[in-house]
């Protein structure tokens, strides 16, 4: 990660009035008479001023409030804002212009003569939807334990990390300390929680460690639920990713994702759902990859625990949905069949390696249709060692299947002996 140091003490503040403004602000403008006035004939004022330096003017006591921490560590949310401070305590506050207001804390008679009664302030800079996440990050306690990791100034980011081996050869997101807190927002579990020990090297990976090569990956927060729970999927002795890194094969851990979650994070079910183009699809599966890369230490390459003879694309990571919205009644999904309720967010891992497309444009009947698959399972893997295969059909073909009555099951039945 790269960071800078945090800055968590509280700036005292002069005892007296002190006013927050910026020259941004119409009210702000409008109230520098009053400013003027409380300055030279009133009890005086120290101004911090959050965007110009020399706003306003005609005031000699303003400090640039630059990296606003005064605006952020005494919570001022709209400006103007007029404090009373007493031996380093704030006693009392008003916010935006408003005559009797500032009469009675400033216990000045007669304030901005020509002004309205009241006129609301404007939002203050560190409320900036734009600032707001890096101003907490800067000035608050940050919950994230990883090390950071300087950058040199003239060093390029996106060389750096990739020298550094975090990269699967793309090029990745900067996780920024701003970057993984954004992402952690996507769930509810603790950053230090334990996800999964990860294979090879059989480390511990927190939350945080997956929001970490999930930002790396260009996930958006709403995708990090998917791959935690695909990172506590691969960690299974039942998955055994540590066998899936070490075997000469082509395979790598595909992503099949189910329920509501789907449509909520945006993954497309469509057309050209096992390729490229949606965010989450693409960025998912990586994620998981990344992680076992660089928490789990499966690196391919000389020394590396990946031994893959040749490796494949899905390699550098495979996530698709299933489309649960046209599958005819008797065909349940994927997680159906595998005990979960319809309405339930699971994702399901497979060991694969890659499409192997199944053209049949001339089958009318399930029976020949069927018997055209089997024979494309046939070359799948070697005949002399069994083989799993996952058979993803498009609604040409599953609408031969439907029309004729067949169920999930009854297909399963027709092909088995076929194999």
């Amino acid at each position: 990660m790269t960071s800078s140091a945090l800055n968590v003490d509280r700036p005292p503040l002069p005892d007296g009035l002190v006013a927050v403004v910026k020259r941004d602000c119409p009210t702000c403008v409008d109230i520098v008479p009053v400013l003027e006035q409380l300055s030279q004939r009133g009890p005086g004022v120290t101004i911090y001023t959050q965007d110009d330096p020399d706003f306003p003017e005609t005031v000699e006591t303003r400090i640039h409030d630059q990296e606003l921490a005064v605006s952020w560590h005494y919570e001022v949310e709209t400006v103007p804002t007029l404090m009373f401070i007493q031996d380093g305590n704030e006693m009392a506050r008003t916010v935006g212009w408003s005559r009797s207001n500032w009469e009675a804390l400033t216990g000045v008679d007669d304030l901005g003569d020509g002004l309205p009664e009241m006129r609301p302030g404007c939002g203050s800079l560190s409320v900036d939807p734009n600032l707001i996440d890096s101003l907490a990050l800067k000035f608050g306690a940050s919950d994230l334990n990883s090390r950071r990791v300087e950058i040199a100034t003239l060093e390029d980011e996106f060389d750096a990390m990739f020298d550094r081996g975090w990269s699967d050869g793309l090029p990745i997101i900067p996780p920024t300390e701003e970057r993984v807190s954004k992402m952690l927002e996507g769930t509810h579990r603790q950053p230090d929680d334990v996800v999964a020990v990860v294979p090879p090297v059989l480390t511990e990976c927190t939350v945080e460690k997956v929001a970490i090569n999930a930002v790396m990956a260009g996930c958006k927060p709403e995708y990090l639920p998917v791959v935690l729970a695909a990172v506590e999927a691969a960690c299974t002795d039942q998955f055994n990713m540590h066998g899936l890194l070490c075997t000469l094969w082509f395979s790598g851990p595909i992503i099949i994702v189910n329920g509501p979650i789907r449509h909520r994070i945006g993954m497309n079910v469509e057309k050209n759902a096992l390729g490229q183009g949606n965010r989450a699809n693409s960025t998912i599966g990586r994620a998981l990859q990344l992680v076992i890369r660089n928490v789990g230490g499966g690196k391919p390459g000389i020394g590396g625990i990946d031994r893959s003879a040749l490796g494949a694309p899905s390699k550098v990571g495979w996530c698709f949905a299933e489309d649960e919205e046209n599958l005819p009644d008797n065909w349940p999904p994927l997680s159906v069949g595998r005990g979960f309720s319809k309405n339930d967010d699971t994702v399901t891992l497979f060991a694969g390696h890659g499409p192997v497309g199944c053209i049949d444009q001339i089958s009318r009947t399930p029976e020949s249709l069927v018997r055209t698959l089997a024979q494309q399972l046939h070359g799948v893997g070697n005949r002399k060692l069994p083989a799993e295969a996952m058979i993803v059909m498009t609604p040409e073909h599953m609408n031969v299947f439907a029309s004729a009555g067949w169920s999930k099951d009854k297909f399963y039945e027709e092909l088995e002996p076929l194999l």
